[in-house]
């Protein structure tokens, strides 16, 4: 498959391409775009790590699952590409954007948040594929321990990153990060069965 992640990533990485589990999850995964249909794009599937190198790392937000829909995902976590319609959560994201910035109401013409990530806010799915119309169909194939070295990777070799953990899953994923040297904020998750202003950050 033809993939794009940024060199230093790529060398920070090394040690899970190599590793038994990475090269499982890579036969489960091109067999699974072999049969299809399967999303992000194949050059997507390490967007986030294309457009945000690792040395300019400044917010991490963890989700879940890419959207499952036809086109949905683009590589980036809660994002979509340009032209398709915005799904609930990320309305949710930028409603609660607009509302900061003392903008309420102002939702963006585009849901590609491709400008974020090089800005260094990498937006990072706990797993990287999911069959069309199937979320979770990927799950507990080897991108949880991958994206979990990812974070790792980012916990002990960095200092000051703002950690965004919005909802019980990323708060789990998230259990492990040092907050005497990093900022972590947990909310609700955006989705239309959370609502964000429901209660303030924490710490």
């Amino acid at each position: 498959m033809n993939v794009r992640i940024d060199s230093s990533w790529r060398t920070a990485l090394a040690n899970e391409w190599e590793a038994p589990y990475f090269k499982q999850l890579t036969d489960f995964v091109k067999d699974a775009y072999r049969n299809g249909p399967v999303w992000p794009a194949p050059a997507r599937i390490f967007a986030a790590f294309d457009a945000c190198p690792l040395d300019k790392v400044k917010v991490v937000i963890l989700g879940q699952d890419p959207y499952h829909g036809p086109g949905q995902a683009n590589g980036l976590c809660f994002s979509v590409a340009d032209g398709i319609p915005m799904p609930p959560s990320l309305v949710n994201i930028f409603k609660e954007v607009a509302d900061d910035m003392g903008a309420p109401g102002h939702i963006p013409a585009s849901g590609n948040l491709d400008a974020w990530a090089r800005q260094g806010v990498l937006l990072l799915n706990a797993t990287l594929t999911v069959d069309q119309h199937r979320p979770g169909s990927h799950q507990g194939r080897g991108w949880e321990q991958f994206t979990d070295a990812v974070v790792r990777l980012l916990n002990d070799s960095t200092q000051g990153i703002v950690f965004l953990l919005w909802g019980s899953y990323a708060i789990r994923k998230g259990a492990f990060i040092d907050r005497s040297r990093h900022l972590v904020l947990t909310s609700p998750h955006p989705s239309p069965g959370s609502i964000l202003t429901s209660q303030a950050p924490t710490y």
